[in-house]
């Protein structure tokens, strides 16, 4: 339970987040897919990421040791704004521009690690926003598929993405609903807003035996954060935490 309560009070503050819920625009394999190459973080940077890897998420629950070394590898204040750097490992969300955030660390962590990736998947997420996050999931699957809604975002994202060496992150403009049939099926899919129900092309989307999590609820109302395998005989959902997300958007 006071897990729970911890997961509703980092997860709230996520409603900054972007996410596209209109129409198109635009095997699970093995561990130990080869990672990008990353940037050298600015001095000082990496004690600052350990720090709070120990403080905000080992402190809280987090225990996938794949998800942990992520963390403590991806750097964070590479994806906020030049005057808000100083900021980038507080226990909080940032603003990012477009009148939307850089998630919580924790937040981050929670969701990968609900996820459960082994190492070779072919991930989507709806809702890239700066891109920290597909950078986080990039070190844990093999491809990483993104969708982002705001037109700055998307390309400061896919910027700082290809500086940094993510070659295995993919972004697209637009919105999320239809998610990317050219890329599907995917292994796991993370949706960052809420929904009252999973849009069906995303399910369809979803390989039998792949995972997806997103804020389950309608805008306003009870949310819960909640895992769904899909199942031979159907979908079979666990819920995680009580939450309170955005709800998918429509346009810009």
């Amino acid at each position: 339970m006071r897990r729970f309560a911890r997961a509703l009070l980092a997860l709230t503050a996520a409603a900054g987040c972007v996410c596209a819920g209109g129409g198109p625009e635009g095997a699970r394999g093995p561990a130990g897919a080869p990672r990008p190459a990353q940037a050298a973080p600015s001095t000082g940077r990496e004690r600052e990421r350990e720090a709070m890897v120990r403080d905000q998420l080992e402190l809280r629950g987090i225990r996938d040791a794949r998800v942990l070394a992520a963390m403590r590898a991806v750097p964070r204040h590479e994806f906020v704004p030049d005057g808000l750097r100083h900021l980038a490992y507080e226990d909080g969300p940032l603003p990012i521009g477009e009148g939307q955030t850089i998630s919580q660390p924790y937040i981050v962590a929670f969701m990968a690690e609900a996820l459960a990736l082994a190492g070779g998947e072919r991930v989507l997420e709806v809702g890239s926003g700066s891109g920290y996050a597909a950078a986080v999931l990039s070190r844990l699957a093999a491809d990483v598929y993104g969708i982002e809604l705001e037109p700055v975002l998307y390309e400061r994202s896919v910027a700082t993405l290809a500086a940094l060496g993510y070659g295995n992150v993919h972004v697209r403009l637009g919105v999320g609903f239809a998610g990317w049939p050219e890329a599907a099926p995917f292994d796991a899919i993370l949706i960052s807003c809420a929904a009252e129900r999973i849009p069906a092309p995303l399910w369809e989307q979803l390989r039998t035996g792949g995972r997806l999590v997103y804020p389950q609820g309608a805008a306003g109302g009870a949310q819960e954060l909640v895992v769904v395998t899909k199942t031979p005989e159907g979908p079979r959902e666990r819920a995680l935490a009580p939450v309170r997300f955005v709800p998918m958007r429509r346009a810009p």
